[in-house]
């Protein structure tokens, strides 16, 4: 196989600068992570979104968050079908093995892969409904979420799919056992954010989140 090329320029003089300041400075913190292990308190499920940035927005450091990215930050229901599933295992790893104490969903303003979900659900984007489409079916997750706004003027439907997504993710988190468990037993929370992109707002789902509160 002859097809990999070497690491763009600009990211190589970035990993170089990283190396000679933060990691230099922090060496021994850095050490001690690779040696005793992380231990993060909380876990974010966010979209792969190139300008959402959870440590940023939170101020993390390294070891701090556990953290997994897909589209539109879906969580499906449980399913041991024996298939491959990167979400839940992520899921199970992080509450079973890691055991954090915060589990949080974040949503964005002005989501691609929800918008996407709701063209392809309102009959605008028949190449999402294909077999082919790796995205129309994992947007598929949110297609109940659809039936719940489509009703609604349509300036606000997309905005209201967004925070379905993310009411979707923490209802399909609950039919995880270990996930319930954890709930039901205290020693985890579930946390439902939306982050705007334009003006750095946090807003936060309260009780059974129809409700949604500034941070």
């Amino acid at each position: 196989m002859n097809d990999l090329s070497p690491l763009p320029q600009y990211l190589v003089k970035r990993y170089e600068g990283w190396k000679a300041t933060i990691h230099s400075e922090n060496h021994a913190w850095y050490r001690r992570l690779a040696e005793e292990g992380q231990r993060p308190r909380a876990m974010v499920i966010s979209c792969c979104d190139s300008r959402v940035h959870v440590t940023s927005i939170f101020g993390a450091d390294s070891g701090e968050f556990f953290i997994h990215r897909n589209i539109a930050n879906l969580v499906p229901a449980h399913a041991p079908d024996g298939q491959q599933h990167g979400t839940s295992a992520a899921v199970e790893y992080a509450v079973t093995a890691l055991k954090v104490t915060h589990l949080i969903v974040m949503g964005h303003t002005r989501c691609g892969g929800v918008a996407g979900c709701h063209a392809m659900c309102s009959g605008h984007a028949p190449e999402m409904d294909e077999a082919t489409s790796f995205v129309g079916r994992w947007m598929d997750i949110l297609r109940p979420g659809y039936e719940r706004v489509k009703d609604l003027p349509e300036d606000q439907q997309v905005p209201a799919l967004e925070r379905e997504a993310v009411m979707t993710s923490i209802r399909n988190l609950l039919t995880f056992p270990f996930v319930k468990e954890a709930v039901e037993a205290g020693t985890l929370t579930l946390h439902g954010l939306i982050h705007d992109i334009a003006d750095g707002t946090l807003v936060q789902a309260t009780g059974d989140g129809t409700r949604w509160t500034p941070v």
